[in-house]
């Protein structure tokens, strides 16, 4: 439990910070009207057209903060705040969606091996809780560590995936700022440009904070088991 309390609650503080230091700039920035007047809808489909993908739609999705990019459809889904604003918070979110879709067209190495990684870890983390827990009451009764080594390597694929999530996250929001600063008639300030960068900056430590849970989540367990496994 000591162990357990060393690796995880610093994590799940540093976790709440960040997502609360997210969707207080999200708020912020969604109060912030775009010079252009541009919506969400709009910047997405201009982005998508300045790189040369026409095959792409640009999607209503409901709920907040739910914005996607589906490489298996082709979709770019916005949330209904992100489709229908003109503020600077929808144009960021709009353009880093995008990226994901110019990634896929430029074949994007990363992206790739994320997708292809999806239906494993899909699987995985759908069954993840019940296997940890019956490893940890078989390794607990009987000392048998097979079940358990099975959720250890099962954690090791999601912890895995995370941590390949944050190029592909980074590299979406570096091709969104990037267009965006060569486009004055979407972003027309520099002002407008850097409260952008600030936002999906809070929103890329989403990302990483998950990698830093998951890494920390690995090793408890893996500790458990290698622990047992000496004894």
């Amino acid at each position: 439990m000591g162990v357990y309390l060393i690796l995880i609650i610093p994590v799940l503080l540093l976790s709440m910070f960040v997502q609360w230091r997210f969707r207080n700039k999200f708020s912020m920035y969604a109060e912030m009207q775009l010079s252009s007047g541009l919506s969400g809808k709009e910047v997405a489909e201009r982005m998508l057209h300045d790189n040369g993908i026409y095959d792409v739609r640009v999607m209503s999705t409901e709920g907040q903060l739910t914005d996607h990019y589906n490489p298996s459809d082709k979709t770019v889904n916005l949330s209904t705040d992100v489709y229908y604003s003109r503020s600077v918070a929808a144009a960021a979110v709009a353009a880093h969606e995008c990226g994901h879709a110019v990634q896929q067209a430029k074949s994007y190495n990363w992206l790739q091996l994320r997708s292809s990684m999806v239906p494993v870890v899909s699987i995985s983390s759908n069954l993840l809780q019940w296997v940890l827990l019956i490893g940890i009451l078989l390794i607990g009764f009987t000392g048998n560590p097979i079940v358990l080594a099975i959720g250890v390597v099962g954690l090791a694929l999601v912890t895995v995936f995370s941590i390949i999530t944050l190029p592909v996250e980074f590299d979406a929001s570096n091709r969104a700022l990037a267009w965006l600063k060569n486009n004055s008639g979407v972003m027309q300030t520099q002002e407008e440009n850097a409260q952008a960068k600030d936002a999906l900056w809070w929103a890329a430590m989403t990302y990483v904070v998950a990698a830093v849970g998951a890494l920390a989540n690995l090793l408890y367990y893996a500790s458990m088991l290698f622990g047992r496994s000496r004894d």
